[in-house]
């Protein structure tokens, strides 16, 4: 669970990087451009069947985990018991399986909203110097002029933020990577990138609702 936790991290931070395209004013070029590789280079193809098994596995795994410590009358979190899971919140701890299911809820409908409209083909071609690219940048345009689904999305990325705050640090005591030299840098970078990388992805809707 700690690696497929380690690699959706790592997933994170490119996705984001994507994503933020959406914010560059020139019709949604740069976005489309890139949601065209990201989607047909047979490289990055593969690597996302490997995500969508990550993100699968890693759900199953986390509501495992945590049944059976809530049948071990009432243990908390596996690294918590294990290893006293310093610095991370007990109640987070203890709410991870809720979060992690808000977390898989959310997916869902993320894939929906656009992954899935995008593979039905029912989205629009847009032309850039003589090539023929889906324009997913409209269709992520117009969701975001819904208030609700911007609403979603925020409260979305907080609750993600809640368990990356926990599962940052926690995977790496897992795989037995403590020292009390490197721990209190791996807290930090963990609590940074906990607020950042949701931060950022929040900003997007917010910034195509209220700003464009």
């Amino acid at each position: 669970m700690s690696l497929t936790g380690l690699f959706l991290i790592s997933f994170l931070v490119i996705h984001l990087i994507g994503n933020l395209q959406l914010l560059i004013d020139d019709e949604g070029e740069k976005f489309n451009l890139y949601a065209e590789f990201m989607t047909t280079n047979p490289v990055i193809k593969t690597v996302s069947y490997l995500l969508y098994f990550s993100i699968l596995l890693h759900a199953v795994q986390g509501w495992m985990i945590w049944r059976k410590n809530r049948a071990a009358r009432g243990q908390g979190y596996a690294v918590k018991v294990t290893r006293g899971a310093k610095g991370n919140s007990p109640k987070v701890a203890k709410a991870m399986g809720w979060i992690g299911t808000v977390v898989f809820i959310f997916l869902l409908l993320h894939l929906y909203q656009f992954w899935f409209q995008m593979k039905l083909d029912v989205i629009e071609y847009v032309e850039y110097n003589g090539e023929s690219v889906k324009d997913l940048y409209s269709l992520v345009s117009v969701t975001y002029e819904d208030i609700t689904f911007v609403i979603i999305y925020v409260l979305s990325m907080a609750v993600i933020a809640f368990h990356l705050l926990h599962g940052f640090q926690s995977a790496f005591q897992t795989l037995g990577l403590n020292h009390k030299k490197y721990t209190p840098f791996i807290k930090t970078v963990g609590t940074l990138y906990a607020i950042l990388i949701p931060l950022g992805f929040a900003i997007i809707p917010l910034y195509m609702y209220f700003l464009l």
